[in-house]
């Protein structure tokens, strides 16, 4: 919603300065506008509700560059926080980059006038509130970082596209209706529509997530350094837009093309460098491609401190879905030989899974690591039955489970996986992932049961306690 709402605020001040400009006493309308919604901010600003300092003990002095060095240094700390502030700032290079050329570019290369670059504004703006506000619908209502590549991916596609869909020779329209109704522009206008909106997607999820991995108390300086970073990416756009437009003599077309392949390499490169990007698209392709997954009482999974989950083992991406569902990050202990399947591999790897296999040294490993995890507030998952089931039904849970709990008494949370077994990732009907899919975008749920304190977990409570989760449907 503020991303919606700013980039509408944009188009809408714009549009004003545009009509301010087209007055005879225009210099007088725009002094008295300035000074007028500066009043109106402030006494916007006025009506936000008070709100406790995130770090009441922190001075602020008049030192510029010792106060920038320090407010990056603190966005530095985290290296998913700075991927994201990147991602962000190079939003605003892109959108730096066209929004500086529509004029030209609408006039040059499409026919158009003042109005016709108000228009392609009005395009570029409304795509990205469109975006925006797509975006809690692709995400569940959650801070989805798997969203974030969908986004970079259609800035590519649709920024390429305008190579292609702008017109050899720019066509001569007399109005503004003969611009809007020129068939040869529509493709145009499709995509500085839909660059926009994967804008919008590409740029929320960056957003949420910059804020939601900043510490309290430092959060204020890390949107400030975003800022920094923002402001620098836009001068650099525009040197940039220097070199390629004017020194080498580029036509506009091809600078939204080169572009739109920075874009790409960018979006490969910050995929690599923070996996949860790359980790996140998995497990939203998967649960939106071949499943539909429902989320139930995953409130019961604690906010913070180490924790237990227990859950029953039906195909080779439960983990994946548990991951997906979970609010916190999950280190699974899992079979060396899942841990090593191929497609699945990088994925575990860097969800810092735990490997096990059935000898005493690499139990012994395990158990150590699992300790180590949840005496570090992390929660971890283990799937007691040991194996995939070959028939749909449950094993009984191995005891490993006991020695867990007693090594380090922490909440275990029962979660159950229902309407898996079936799927192409299970065993049912043949080997797992051998045969051909029968069936996609079925329902999935994932259900979590209430907290058991350690002194009353047992591995036959818990193995009750899964089973009744997951009912008849498994």
């Amino acid at each position: 919603m503020v991303e919606t709402g700013t980039f509408l605020a944009i188009l809408i001040g714009t549009m004003v300065a545009g009509v301010i400009a087209n007055q005879a006493d225009a210099k007088e309308l725009a002094a008295v506008a300035v000074v007028l919604f500066a009043v109106l901010g402030y006494l916007s600003a006025r009506q936000i509700p008070v709100a406790d300092a995130g770090n009441p003990s922190l001075k602020i002095c008049f030192a510029p560059v010792r106060q920038m060095k320090t407010t990056l240094g603190i966005a530095h700390k985290d290296k998913v926080v700075l991927q994201a502030i990147m991602g962000i700032s190079w939003f605003w290079f892109l959108g730096a980059s066209y929004l500086t050329q529509f004029p030209n570019y609408a006039k040059i290369y499409l026919g158009g006038n003042e109005a016709s670059v108000s228009f392609l504004l009005t395009l570029f703006s409304i795509g990205i509130a469109t975006g925006s506000l797509l975006c809690d619908k692709l995400s569940g209502h959650r801070i989805e970082p798997g969203i974030v590549p969908i986004g970079a991916l259609g800035l590519t596609i649709f920024g390429a596209r305008l190579l292609f869909s702008t017109p050899e020779i720019a066509p001569t329209s007399s109005t503004f209706i003969a611009f809007l109704s020129n068939p040869a522009l529509w493709w145009v206008f499709a995509d500085l529509f839909f660059i926009g909106v994967f804008g919008g997607i590409f740029i929320v999820p960056l957003y949420a997530l910059m804020q939601a991995r900043s510490e309290d108390g430092e959060r204020s300086q890390v949107i400030a350094a975003n800022n920094i970073y923002n402001a620098l990416f836009m001068v650099v756009s525009a040197v940039l837009a220097i070199v390629l437009l004017g020194v080498l003599e580029m036509s506009i077309p091809m600078f939204f093309f080169v572009l739109a392949m920075v874009n790409l390499v960018v979006a490969l490169y910050v995929g690599k460098q923070v996996p949860v990007f790359a980790i996140r698209f998995m497990i939203w392709m998967l649960s939106h491609t071949f499943y539909r997954v429902q989320h139930k009482n995953l409130h019961n999974i604690p906010e913070k401190g180490g924790a237990l989950i227990v859950c029953n083992h039906v195909s080779y991406v439960d983990a994946l879905l548990l991951a997906g569902a979970c609010p916190r990050p999950i280190r699974f202990v899992m079979d060396e030989d899942y841990f090593n399947l191929p497609l699945l591999n990088y994925f575990f790897r860097a969800s810092r899974a735990i490997p096990i296999k059935l000898t005493s040294g690499s139990i012994r490993h395990a158990l150590t690591s699992v300790k180590a995890q949840l005496e570090a507030g992390e929660v971890v998952c283990i799937f007691p039955e040991g194996q995939l089931t070959y028939d749909g039904e449950m094993a009984p849970f191995k005891r490993g489970i006991d020695l867990i709990i007693r090594q380090t008494p922490v909440p275990v949370v029962p979660m159950a996986l229902q309407g898996l077994w079936g799927s192409y990732f299970s065993r049912e009907g043949g080997r797992a992932l051998l045969k051909l899919p029968r069936r996609f975008w079925s329902k999935i749920v994932v259900s979590a049961g209430t907290q058991i304190p350690p002194g009353e977990a047992t591995s036959e409570r818990l193995f009750n306690e899964v089973k009744q989760l997951r009912g008849e449907v498994c």
